[in-house]
This record gives C-alpha cells, structure tokens and sequence, in this order.
C-alpha cells in the first residue's frame, strides 16, 4: 500500500510531590505582556471585509469545493459589524501573560498558577490552525479547586504573540524545556498537547524524561507510508487507509504548507477574509457545517482566533513550520526514541479513530479513553470534558 506521498504532511507522579521553583522575582527574563492592538489596525481590518472582492463559487457545491460562500458572507457581515474586539481584548488579558527570552527567541506565554497547596506544573501546547487560546476555557477548570496546575500555555514561535521565527516540533520542545526549568524554575513538570502540539510533547518526554513527569495526547500522529504495514494490526490497518481517504478529501492544507507555503501566504497575509476562510475550511474537517462554530468554541471565539493570526501576521510563519517537520522527516534525521514517560491519551468522538496499539507505537500509554463527544479542538469544543481527563490522568500518577 503506497500512501507516503499524501501522508508525509501529517506532521500532524504522585500528589504528594512537591514542586520547587524559583520566586517570580527571580524568573529569568521574563516579562509582563497585555494585548493592546492600535485602534488603527482595526479600522484598516474593518475596510478591508469591506471592499472584500467575492469570487463566487460553483452552483450548488454547498462545502465541497472549499468554504462555502454563502456561510462566509454571514461571517464576515457578523465580523464587520457585530463582533467586538475590544471585548475578546479584555478577556485575552484576564489572566498573567509575559514574554520569556528562550535561546535568543521570544516567546509570549500565559502563566496561572492553581490555588492548590500543591498544583502541578503543567504546560499545554497548541497546534494549527489554533494557538494559545485552544485553552482559555480550561484555565479556571484547572486552577481551582483542590487537584489544581500551575498553567504555562505558551504562544509556538511563529504563532500568535511569539517571536515571527519558524522553527521545527522538536526545536520547540527544547524550548519548552528551557522555558520551565530555566526561566520558571521548575525541577519537574508536566506536558499535554494536541495536533503540532503532540509533537512537541512527544518530543518533550523522548529527549526530556528526567524533568518530564507525564504527558498527556488527544493525538498521537498519524501514519506516514514509512511503517512496516506487515506490523499493523489489523485496527491500525484500517486506520491508515481511512487516514489515506482523509488526506485525499481534506489534505489541501497540509500538501500546502509542507511544500509551498510562502506561495500561499502573500495572499492570507493581505486578506483576512481569505485568512477566515482557509483556517475555516479546515475546521469543517471532521465535522458537518453546523457543527464548525461549535469546534472552535462558538463564533466570537473562531473569530478571535483568526483575528490572532491577522493582528501578529503569524499565518505565514506558522505554515512555514509544517514545511520545516517536513524536510527533517524527510531528510534523513534519525526519529525520536518511543518515550518511556507515562502517557495518557483521550480520544474525543471528531479525531482520527486511531487503535490504543497505534498509540502505544509512540508513547508509554497507561491511560487510554474514548470520549463520545467533542472533536479536534476538544479544549474549546468541551472544555469541561477535556479538563476532566488532564486531571483524572495527571492526579493518577504515582
């Protein structure tokens, strides 16, 4: 079964620890960050939904061709006159943001630590084509209470309010690890991503496992047209193929970003209507049209995050980072190690349907459970579920 072609671009303890860390007084060049966008951005953003050229589309595609128009239409009418930045501003600002220096890059982070007497440093690593703010909906489920985290929920380099630099998944992780040992602090901690982000917590716990305690998937990868398919079983054989079907159907943006994406960012770049409708059609992967405003968290909350990624110009540098997986898979880089550091993983009802034994391929699964609600952005989609399981999996440790 020959699919690498296509499938090359998925690139996709015990509670009685006691965590050291160093005071915030003595965090290493760190910084406090708010958001504050001119009010000259938004005027030159609403002129621009404005005079949007519209190009039409084929009559009676509905959303086979690509985003439909008609439902973009209505978003960006809602866009240009109903939804209010200034109010999403506030809330992005709710909670501690800073700037850390990590190797020479910037990297924006949010940091809310648990009112627990002993809360567990987690950090929670965001993909494409969401960022930071997958996780804003989770922050008060896990901070309060008695099983509590200390929240690092970093901005990628490339993404958001980091640093315009692309860098690889596994470039991240040691970021990362620098970020909470040496600029927080933090002798041990804890990991949990989804999408790019389960790269880089896989990463994480492979190169990292003396700091790493446990870590935590909504995914895991996907297959790449470069494992023995005699090995499979036959739920993973069945995995592939409709992972092969997947990316024939809904793979544009990945075959993209991971061969051509300076070509395509020009344009999303200079349109955010065309900004909206590339990481719109992506969220209907997975999910039915009626469905997509509920996978990002409603509409204000899609809205924001495209308005992330036109406010920090970031759509061209986050691409360029599937282009970067890309050339180290492929380019003869010996893979990661399977970590040995105890993995839990969730599979929510809109993922990939991947076997327990695919996971265990990667990662040392001691937990693995099957959700019936919620999809790829499952923190925004059901936070409430998704908080649940980074509690229930990180507080079982031992």
């Amino acid at each position: 079964m020959k699919y690498a072609t296509l499938i090359l671009l998925s690139l996709i303890l015990s509670d009685k620890i006691t965590y050291s860390q160093t005071s915030n007084s003595n965090m290493k060049k760190v910084t406090e960050f708010k958001v504050n966008i001119p009010q000259s951005e938004l005027d030159d953003l609403k002129k621009r939904l404005n005079n949007m050229r519209w190009p039409g589309e084929a009559e009676g595609s509905g959303w086979n061709f690509g985003t439909n128009e008609v439902y973009l239409k209505k978003l960006v009418s809602y866009w240009a006159t109903n939804y209010d930045w200034r109010k999403q501003e506030a809330l992005l600002n709710k909670y501690p943001q800073h700037i850390a220096e990590v190797d020479g890059i910037k990297i924006h982070f949010q940091y809310v630590k648990g009112s627990g007497k002993n809360s567990k440093p987690l950090i929670l690593t965001h993909g494409w084509p969401d960022s930071y703010y997958r996780f804003h909906k989770i922050i008060p489920l896990l901070t309060s209470g008695e099983q509590t985290f200390d929240l690092i929920i970093p901005s990628i380099p490339g993404f958001g309010f980091s640093e315009r630099k692309s860098v690889t998944s596994e470039a991240v992780a040691d970021l990362w690890k620098k970020l909470m040992t040496e600029n927080l602090g933090y002798s041990k901690f804890y990991a949990a991503g989804g999408d790019v982000g389960s790269n880089v917590t896989k990463a994480l716990a492979s190169k990292y496992p003396d700091v790493v305690e446990g870590v935590h998937f909504t995914d895991v990868g996907y297959p790449t047209g470069q494992e023995d398919f005699s090995t499979m079983t036959e739920a993973e054989k069945q995995f592939a193929q409709y992972v092969q079907q997947w990316w024939y159907s809904e793979g544009a943006y990945a075959m993209v970003q991971a061969t051509k994406p300076q070509s395509l960012a020009y344009a999303l770049n200079e349109s955010p209507v065309g900004l909206a409708a590339w990481i719109v059609s992506f969220g209907t992967a997975g999910a039915t049209p009626d469905q997509l405003e509920k996978a990002f968290g409603g509409k204000d909350e899609m809205l924001t995050n495209i308005m992330i990624y036109w406010f920090t110009q970031t759509i061209g540098t986050s691409m360029r980072m599937y282009k970067l997986d890309a050339m180290a898979q492929w380019g003869g880089a010996a893979p990661l190690a399977k970590t040995h550091v105890p993995a839990g993983v969730t599979l929510f009802a809109r993922e990939a349907q991947f076997p327990k034994e695919w996971a265990e391929r990667f990662v040392n699964v001691v937990s693995y459970n099957k959700i019936e609600e919620g999809g790829h952005f499952a923190a925004q989609e059901a936070p409430e579920l998704f908080a649940g399981e980074l509690r229930k999996f990180f507080f079982s440790l031992r």
